[in-house]
């Protein structure tokens, strides 16, 4: 249910509600404009590489001198000054013609040496296998990693420390490629579709955002790698129908909540092969997560963090690699669960690291002694952190994302190191929205990416702390101009009081022609779940089909319930455990009561919901309990029934089904699917291997047995992302448009 939020433009159906828009119509908005096209579509840059010193950065822009692919170019940060490092022409195999597409690329240490990554498959939700090219640029040596290897079979390689030698993962084994000499070594033997050496299976990918699986030691000598044993793991069949005269079976290694995971161990082992050394983490590897792991500031320690299966313990462990002798650090702990921390950033000194802990109420950064475990507060106050950006150990500062008093916007924060003075806000205060930075690593310079709902994407290097731009990347200026000639009006930012002191964010999108003596049909946007929100002032392409439906004559509105992830404390986030489904809908309905007798241009006979994924759980939750509010609910690839879903995140905020079986039951739609009174269209992909289609065909069953009406549309062997397949997301959204259209009519009355 971690998908992201799909939303994408569509055709304008009903030509009685508005005139049918035409591509070549500078006002109104068509799937084709938007998806057909590059009209709506935002200018980007990247990928880009700071140098190690902090002075300039390198990037890809399309090669003028060949037809096909891409330089890398630097520029110096402070000046602009533009350099082709590697032309595109240097990039072209022997025996081939045209040069290499870059997915991604990788400088060594010394920066005399590029790995470029290249021809990529797609391994569950991202592009990580492929083939992996080396370019010396000293003797202009340039070669494929893997000797022999299958086309697309590489994964995550590195470049060690001292530039000897690269690793990557093959076919779930370790390997080791000497780069003078090309020889490989394979460090593991093992590996095998239950084995797996250096990366992971699929709930581990999903739930804990793990995939490159091992770590080079710093002094290039050893490798940290994790292994999963997923051999009490069952698999999941999906069924493809479509790709063969003969049905077949794709097995998917997923552990349904309350099941068996795959075991998870931490060794070590030598570059050069022999055996491995296993870090002694106690407990049942099979009921217990090694979330993260890295080396501790040298080469004899790496840090681990270990959480329980419940997820409301993480121990922060040290190992011995030599011994595999471990010893816990410290403990963060939850009574309800306590979150991952992404690897702390180490001290040069390496006797101190940053933590990110919410053990105070707030999301707060502390440094933590590595001798004693003990923790110092530096970022004290009523507010949240939602990202580290940099450490500026040699002036004494932290940068750090933070929101304090709007959870739809994001700005960029700096405090001392010491935990003195307060946090200066280093955005502009004239750009209200939401700011990302790419700090260089001398905290001095940083590439700022700048949007908000309705305006796209700018980026540029600006200098830090005085945030003073030198040199504008992307502008999107004739972007700006289009969406400026577009009927719209300005999307509203709001907050809405559900009693007992609890004030939701929301915003809505009213047609362009808004008169308030009229009544408007509403479609509510939810989500819900603890793995995002919906309200958030960033630019979003795909926000589009909902100005369109405004267009119409719909109000669109979005609120985001206690729950979700924004910067509003511990209590606000962790409001929903072993609640997911009931606390979601009970303020999600909260909120529309109160909007549906505050603004009397809501027509409370024709308001429709609509989500994807856990909003597609939403939208069937309000539909079932509150069916006198909600009329008609569009559910896009919904967990119908809890027990259904993951291992990690279904057990993290519910706990195991067998200790909370009633729990379970609440919280799930299909429980209540007999309250069904209004129009209900359920989509699936029958591909899907996040949330199975078995979801869909249980609540089909149930609506069966009970005899009730209900519309659903099957995308064959589709993922959750429901986007295979030529012209599959305009079918969707048309699907989706075509069904709101005939059951909550739009314009106003």
């Amino acid at each position: 249910m971690k998908a992201r939020l799909y939303l994408i433009l569509f055709f304008i159906l009903f030509v009685t509600i508005i005139p049918r828009a035409q591509d070549d119509d500078s006002t109104l908005i068509t799937l084709n404009k938007v998806f057909g096209s590059n009209y709506f579509r935002a200018e980007r840059f990247g990928p880009a590489r700071w140098l190690e010193d902090g002075t300039g950065y390198t990037t890809l822009e399309p090669s003028e001198k060949t037809k096909e692919g891409e330089d890398i170019v630097s520029y110096d940060a402070a000046t602009g000054n533009r350099k082709i490092l590697i032309p595109a022409e240097k990039l072209i195999p022997q025996g081939q013609e045209s040069s290499l597409g870059i997915d991604d690329y990788q400088w060594s240490p010394g920066k005399k040496l590029l790995l470029i990554f290249t021809n990529t498959a797609r391994v569950w939700r991202r592009n990580t296998r492929g083939d992996y090219w080396v370019l010396n640029l000293e003797n202009r040596k340039f070669f494929k990693l893997g000797g022999n290897a299958d086309s697309s079979t590489l994964m995550f390689a590195k470049f060690s420390p001292d530039e000897a030698k690269v690793a990557y993962v093959m076919k779930n084994n370790l390997y080791v490629e000497d780069l003078s000499t090309n020889n490989i070594t394979q460090l593991t033997k093992d590996g095998s579709f239950t084995t797996i050496n250096g990366t992971f299976d699929w709930v581990y990918e999903e739930e804990l955002d793990l995939r490159d699986g091992f770590r080079w030691s710093p002094d290039s000598k050893t490798i940290a790698y994790w292994q999963l044993d997923a051999s009490g793991v069952k698999d999941f069949l999906l069924i493809d129908d479509t790709d063969s005269l003969y049905s077949f079976v794709k097995p998917v290694q997923y552990p349904i909540a309350g099941t068996t995971n795959s075991a998870c161990r931490v060794g070590v082992v030598s570059a050069g092969g022999g055996s491995t050394v296993w870090m002694k983490v106690p407990g049942d590897s099979r009921n217990n997560y090694i979330a993260r792991m890295d080396w501790a500031a040298g080469s004899d320690e790496i840090i681990l963090q270990c959480l329980n299966r419940a997820q409301n313990k993480n121990e922060i462990m040290l190992a011995n690699v030599k011994s595999g002798d471990v010893k816990t650090l410290f403990v963060e702990e939850d009574k309800a669960w306590v979150d991952i921390n992404d690897d702390p950033q180490w001290f040069k000194s390496g006797d101190q690291f940053v933590w990110v802990s919410e053990r105070d109420g707030w999301r707060h950064v502390y440094v933590v002694s590595k001798n004693t475990g003990d923790l110092k507060l530096v970022t004290p106050g009523d507010f949240d952190v939602i990202s580290i950006e940099s450490i500026d150990e040699a002036n004494g500062w932290i940068y750090f994302i933070a929101s304090p008093d709007n959870a739809a916007q994001r700005y960029l924060f700096r405090m001392a190191l010491n935990g003195t003075g307060k946090a200066e806000r280093i955005s502009p205060q004239d750009e209200p929205g939401t700011h990302s930075y790419q700090i260089s690593p001398n905290s001095e310079w940083a590439i700022h990416t700048y949007s908000s709902f309705s305006n796209p994407p700018i980026v540029d290097v600006v200098h830090l702390p005085d945030h003073k731009v030198v040199n504008t990347l992307v502008s999107n200026s004739e972007l700006k101009k289009r969406i400026g000639q577009l009927k719209t009006k300005p999307v509203k930012f709001f907050k809405v009081d559900i009693g007992s002191g609890i004030l939701l964010d929301g915003y809505c999108i009213k047609p362009y022609n808004f008169d308030p003596s009229k009544k408007y049909p509403v479609l509510f946007y939810v989500y819900g779940e603890p793995a995002a929100q919906t309200v958030l002032d960033e630019w979003e392409r795909d926000w589009f089909w909902h100005e369109m439906l405004a267009q119409q004559g719909y109000i669109i509105i979005s609120v985001d319930n206690r729950g979700t992830p924004g910067p509003r404390g511990r209590e606000w986030r962790k409001a929903i455990y072993k609640k997911i489904g009931v606390i979601s809908s009970e303020d999600q309905s909260a909120a529309a009561t109160e909007l549906l007798k505050k603004w009397s241009f809501l027509d409370p006979n024709r308001i429709a919901v609509w989500g994807w994924s856990g909003g597609g759980s939403g939208t069937l939750d309000l539909l079932f309990r509150y069916p006198d509010i909600y009329k008609t609910g569009m559910s896009v690839a919904p967990v119908t029934d809890q027990r259904y879903y993951d291992t990690i995140y279904q057990e993290r905020y519910m706990g195991l089904p067998q200790d909370n079986t009633e729990a379970y039951t609440e919280g799930s739609p299909i429980t209540y699917a007999d309250k069904l009174k209004g129009n209900l269209l359920i989509v699936h992909g029958s591909g899907d291997d996040n949330v199975h289609f078995q979801n869909t065909e249980a609540l089909v069953n149930k609506l069966i047995s009970l005899n009730k009406p209900f519309t659903m549309m099957d995308y064959p062997n589709r993922s959750h992302g429901i986007f295979e397949g030529k012209n599959t997301t305009l079918h969707l959204f048309n699907l989706l448009t075509r069904y709101l259209n005939e059951h909550e009519p739009a314009g106003a009355f």
